[in-house]
């Protein structure tokens, strides 16, 4: 298990806009063996976790800590994990966790990843390396996994449509 892999996942699960079947695929990307399991069931409880999830990324933007810990533990509640220890060949040797059965449906095991990842970052890096984004108007969540902690913009382009928005701003006082 990649946790920071997870975590991050969870903030892109909570970005994407799954308004339908072929959406989902698209956010699984190259995990193609989920692709023909993906179902409106699954797009319909993936939305109800994204308003689940989206409060633990705004506490933590608004540094309450707690509110964070809580939020996780609350969804630990509502959604049981079944982690697995799994190994994959040619290397079977290389044992890792996995957050759910195969099994699972395709909204179970996201879910499963998105609070395993979450849960263990937070416990090892704490929870202010989650946030959401400061650029406006954007409402995107990010997974802070810079060296100092100091991530404020969920991608490049929102950082650098505020920096640009900053200097034109300094530029209109000088001349104002």
């Amino acid at each position: 298990m990649d946790v920071i892999r997870y975590a991050e996942q969870s903030a892109a699960l909570l970005n994407a806009e799954i308004d339908g079947v072929d959406a989902l695929v698209a956010h699984l990307g190259e995990r193609a063996w989920l692709h023909a399991q993906a179902s409106d069931r699954d797009c319909m409880l993936l939305r109800k976790f994204q308003r689940e999830l989206r409060p633990i990324f705004e506490a933590a933007a608004a540094e309450d800590a707690a509110g964070v810990v809580d939020g996780i533990n609350e969804l630990l509640v509502r959604h049981p994990l079944t982690p697995q220890i799994t190994g994959h060949a040619p290397d079977e040797g290389h044992l890792h966790l996995h957050a759910a059965a195969r099994s699972a449906s395709v909204a179970e095991l996201l879910v499963g990843e998105s609070l395993l990842g979450l849960a263990t970052l937070v416990c090892d890096l704490g929870p202010s390396r989650l946030g959401a984004c400061d650029a406006a108007p954007c409402t995107n969540v990010y997974v802070d996994t810079s060296p100092n902690a100091s991530r404020r913009y969920c991608s490049e382009r929102c950082s650098s449509r505020a920096n640009v928005a900053a200097y034109r701003a300094r530029q209109r006082a000088v001349a104002g």
